[in-house]
């Protein structure tokens, strides 16, 4: 599993997107909470209670800066 760091403006860490071996990922918030899943078999993106927040990978706008 490789992990990326998304960091705002000042370089603070504000979440991660681990990508799994099958391409799929997952977003988290600084803390460490789930905030939502992309899945590219599917092309779609997904909030943390797994409701379809549309297609494309959008799990960037999920993590709240």
């Amino acid at each position: 599993m490789a992990r990326m760091e998304i960091k705002d403006r000042s370089y603070r860490i504000v979440g991660y997107i681990d990508t799994d071996r099958d391409g799929k990922q997952t977003a988290l918030d600084a803390s460490y909470r789930h905030v939502g899943y992309y899945d590219p078999r599917t092309n779609q993106t997904k909030d943390a209670s797994y409701r379809i927040i549309g297609t494309g990978n959008q799990l960037s706008s999920l993590i709240h800066r």
